[in-house]
């Protein structure tokens, strides 16, 4: 061992790894994107041990809290892959947020994670600013968060995320499957591309086994890179459900939003005992890029099924005399996919897909 006063210098956190400076820099780029979430109900800023949140009890006399966490995924090996982190914000907000609004949830507060091998102020910027322009989109604050530095347990390029988010709904206003009916309709919100599900089995389909490159066309003739179609930012469902939550209270009984398990998977998780779901496959349209994953990669129908959203990321079981007025309600919010029917609710169990 080397004693001290040898002429070694002494050890600092800087040199193990960790650059205390470049977190201080992360701060002062993200303060504007943080400041730019703001609403009702936040208290202080950033730089504060914890995010304060002030509950509007005269608009929820009986305030029931729904909260959920989330990340991206391997989705961010795409990221990683082409250096575009812009967007990649925006699917952490959207798969935390559109989890809590399917309990009828209106999205308060989010706080994030971000975790790197190396802290790099500018990337790390670039993954905070989606998530305010997510956070924005969703009418949720961004109140806090950690950007963790671990040398050695990450490699200096990795960059992990994860999400936790909070909502309130008034008490006895919860959806679920309590609220579902036989003959309820079901009103899709269509997704136009993976969001942030299924990419370990879509990059091994399309990167390894296939091995087209993210700079070539998404397929023959495409007029966007598949780095383009892989990176498509998840749309945020939360403020079309909300609208049509608004204006008809009663009419929309449950939500399932359709991530991990495919629409099978998260549809039946809404159904009550006795019932099943009947879908339309010809009532909405399949986005491109799963044809060619089942393509290239031999993947089978139940497969993608059980997988991918195969196109679309909400789901609402609708009263049917009011379905068309929902349909409406969804379709009057900008930057969500126009809604449709796609299916109803049926004796049985289990999801069909007609």
């Amino acid at each position: 061992m080397t004693p001290l006063g040898s002429g070694t210098p002494g050890a600092t956190y800087a040199a193990a790894g960790v650059d205390l400076r470049a977190g201080d820099e992360v701060v002062e780029r993200i303060e504007d994107a943080v400041a730019s979430t703001a609403r009702p109900g936040v208290l202080g800023g950033i730089g504060a041990f914890a995010g304060l949140f002030a509950l509007d009890t005269a608009r929820y006399p009986h305030p029931v809290l729904v909260s959920s966490t989330d990340g991206v995924g391997t989705k961010m090996l795409v990221a990683q892959a082409t250096g575009r982190f812009g967007t990649i914000g925006v699917d952490l907000v959207a798969m935390c947020v559109d989890d809590v609004v399917c309990a009828g949830a209106e999205p308060l507060f989010l706080l994030d994670y971000v975790a790197v091998g190396r802290l790099d102020p500018v990337r790390v910027e670039a993954v905070v600013a989606g998530i305010a322009e997510g956070c924005r989109a969703a009418g949720c604050a961004l109140v806090g968060g950690e950007t963790a530095e671990h040398p050695g347990a990450m490699g200096p390029d990795d960059v992990d995320l994860a999400g936790f988010a909070v909502g309130v709904v008034e008490a006895g206003h919860e959806l679920g499957s309590h609220r579902v009916a036989l003959g309820d309709l079901l009103v899709g919100l269509p997704s136009p591309g993976l969001r942030s599900n299924g990419y370990t089995l879509a990059r091994h389909v399309l990167l390894e086994r296939a091995g087209l490159s993210l700079d070539g066309p998404a397929w023959q003739g495409a007029p966007h890179s598949l780095a383009d179609e892989l990176l498509r930012p998840s749309v945020i469902y939360s403020p079309a459900v909300l609208a049509a939550l608004r204006a008809w209270p009663t009419a929309v009984h449950a939500c399932a939003h359709i991530t991990g398990g495919g629409i099978p998977g998260n549809l039946a998780r809404v159904l009550p005992a006795g019932a099943g779901a009947r879908l339309d496959r010809s009532a909405w349209q399949t986005p491109r890029i799963f044809s060619e994953i089942s393509r290239l990669g031999g993947v089978t129908e139940e497969e993608m099924a059980r997988v991918f959203n195969l196109g679309l990321g909400m789901v609402l079981v609708v009263a049917p005399a009011q379905a068309d007025a929902v349909v409406g309600a969804l379709r009057a919010v900008p930057d969500v996919p126009p809604a449709v029917v796609v299916g109803e609710v049926v004796a049985g169990s289990g999801v069909v897909q007609l």
